[in-house]
């Protein structure tokens, strides 16, 4: 067996590096010569989130600073002399002096590394500390609401009142780095994606290639209207897919209303190989995304990866009713979105139709 690597901080710091830019655990270790379990362990220490760099305050006693409260008390100088030879508080240099050790054991290295030590202790965090923010911010969890959905929505809601605000990132570090107490552990499980360790935004994922159709219109002819939501009707669609062969079509309006069918942007799958006819059925232009670019469906795809909530990968869909179908639209429907300002889409709904009746 290899002998047990002991990685340097820069070692660690280009780890840190790859595993944001989306590099892969097993791609990491490669650098390194070793496999993916070894540096796993560091990177899950914190959830996968990368620890805050430390830097001393401007504030804190330097280590030559702490040689001349040395040299001084060995010295027999008082504290007030030391303190003005420093530009320092004489306050400052006492309490120095008395929490390591006083005059007859005070030493500047060993000062100097208990100083930094304590400063190596987890800070109280903003949800710890706040009980009552962190019961809304759980429950709006155990409703599927992401960090972000909950943190945009506390900002609207209480705009002037920052004890009842709170940022993503403050909610993802207490939900993965669990030293800091303030959310259970459990409450993982509700997220989109419910790993023990935060990948990055830039990390890849697979999609799924579809088969070809035939004349279809580019989504690049789609009127301008449709990309800045200015027009309601215009809607986006996919297929769900679970076991057995078995799918679940989602369709997401842009803007809302319920009643107005303008067009319908859909991926290459084979499904709507006879678009054609659907379009002269309906008068409902269809158009399709560039070939192995699904991105361009952007709020279809986030609204399917939403639905893997519900309903997992290898889940046979062929069992919901239309009736828990709906219930889980409705749910969907209920939650904050970044592109409505974090309203919800049942609000900008209701405040669409008002405005065309």
């Amino acid at each position: 067996m290899r002998p047990r690597i002991h990685y340097t901080e820069s070692q660690k710091t280009l780890m840190w590096e790859r595993w944001q830019k989306g590099e892969s655990l097993q791609r990491i270790a490669q650098l390194f010569d070793r496999n993916h379990s070894s540096i796993q362990p560091i990177l899950a220490a914190t959830g996968g989130i990368r620890p805050a760099r430390r830097r001393r305050s401007q504030w804190a006693l330097s280590l030559a600073e702490r040689e001349e409260i040395s040299r001084g008390v060995v010295a027999g100088h008082s504290r007030r002399s030391i303190a003005v030879q420093l530009g320092r508080a004489p306050s400052t240099v006492s309490r120095e002096i008395k929490r390591n050790g006083g005059p007859e054991s005070y030493r500047a290295s060993q000062a100097d590394e208990s100083a930094w030590n304590r400063g190596r202790r987890p800070k109280t965090g903003k949800l710890a500390a706040n009980r009552a923010l962190a019961r809304i911010v759980a429950g709006k969890l155990q409703r599927r609401w992401s960090p972000e959905q909950v943190a945009g929505w506390l900002k609207r809601t209480y705009p002037d009142d920052t004890s009842r605000q709170v940022s993503p990132e403050t909610i993802y570090r207490s939900l993965f780095i669990q030293a800091r107490g303030a959310l259970k552990k459990e409450l993982v499980e509700h997220l989109r994606r419910s790993r023990v360790m935060r990948r990055s935004r830039h990390h890849t994922q697979k999609t799924d290639q579809h088969g070809r159709i035939t004349d279809t219109v580019s989504i690049s002819e789609r009127p301008a209207s449709v990309e800045d939501r200015a027009v309601p009707g215009h809607w986006e669609g996919d297929l769900l897919f679970g076991s057995k062969n078995s799918q679940i079509a989602t369709l997401v309006e842009r803007k809302l209303p319920e009643e107005l069918y303008k067009s319908l942007t859909w991926d290459r799958g084979k499904e709507m190989a006879d678009h054609k006819r659907f379009t002269l059925a309906t008068d409902i232009q269809v158009y399709f995304c560039d070939p192995q670019n699904p991105w361009q469906r952007g709020t279809n795809e986030n609204t399917n990866g939403l639905l893997r909530q519900y309903f997992p990968k290898r889940t046979d869909l062929s069992g919901y009713s239309q009736a828990q179908l709906n219930a889980v639209a409705r749910q969907l429907n209920e939650r904050p979105r970044k592109t409505l300002n974090f309203e919800t889409p049942a609000e900008r709904f209701h405040q669409t139709v008002a405005s065309i009746g």
